[in-house]
């Protein structure tokens, strides 16, 4: 059984991150596309539900519940480092550091854990904790923010090979229409949980991935939207401390 996969996937319920389309409205679009396994992974957020999940379902899409969680946040930056963890609950909304992630890991050993864009831009991006905490990493993603003239996920390859980890695409979705671009083409028995994490432990998979254009994709269309976002947030952060501001007088 072939099943196209995109583990990497936010939407409007992300509370960091205004994104324009609904889970349902990215559900649609990627059943017409070809999808079968799609996993939600909001900032710091567990937007899975078994409403959306049966939803997935009845389009032939397996949703599994995840959440792209800021490590160690306040430290080296707001966001924290990030991972993504998949197969989890809601609980794992409350991990904070690498040694949390360790802990959650031996208790739920069910779930899987990618390193996402490890060394993008940024402090969010894991970068030299990669290695230093490779032991709670399960994958390594080949991030989409690439051009033939720009590319960090060289390196991020090189550490895959070098500890045989999997290596696996995703579009980290923000947007709907590069999910076409970047995804994985998992071989599995099943359409379930356990069987694309073993086929991803296994490396039953095919990358499928395209370089993108610097100035279209990641400076203006990336750019824009980031540039966007922010200008979104420090508004709505404005707002929020006027409230509370009017509440006390």
């Amino acid at each position: 059984m072939k099943l196209k996969t995109n583990l990497h996937f936010h939407t409007a319920d992300d509370p960091d991150h205004k994104i324009e389309y609904s889970l349902r409205e990215a559900i649609d679009y990627s059943a017409s596309i070809g999808f079968s396994v799609l996993a939600i992974t909001c900032h710091n957020y567990f937007a899975w539900t078994k409403s959306y999940a049966k939803y997935a379902e009845e389009k032939g899409i397996l949703l599994i519940p995840g959440i792209e969680i800021g490590i160690e946040r306040g430290k080296v930056s707001k966001e924290g480092y990030h991972l993504l963890i998949l197969g989890c609950q809601k609980d794992a909304e409350n991990i904070q550091t690498f040694d949390d992630v360790r802990k959650y890991k031996k208790k739920h050993p069910e779930i899987f854990i990618i390193a996402p864009h490890p060394f993008f831009p940024g402090s969010f991006s894991l970068k030299k904790e990669l290695e230093k905490n490779i032991d709670i990493i399960d994958a390594i993603e080949q991030s989409w923010f690439y051009s033939k003239w720009f590319n960090k996920n060289k390196k991020a390859k090189k550490i895959a090979e070098k500890y045989k980890l999997p290596y696996i695409s995703t579009s980290d979705t923000h947007f709907l229409d590069f999910m076409n671009r970047h995804f994985a083409t998992l071989n599995t028995k099943e359409q379930t949980q356990e069987a694309v994490f073993e086929a991803l432990r296994q490396k039953n998979f095919k990358n499928t991935t395209k370089a993108n254009s610097l100035l279209k994709d990641l400076l203006l269309r990336q750019g824009t939207f980031t540039l966007t976002d922010n200008i979104k947030q420090l508004k709505a952060g404005f707002q929020k401390k006027l409230a509370l501001k009017n509440q006390k007088i």
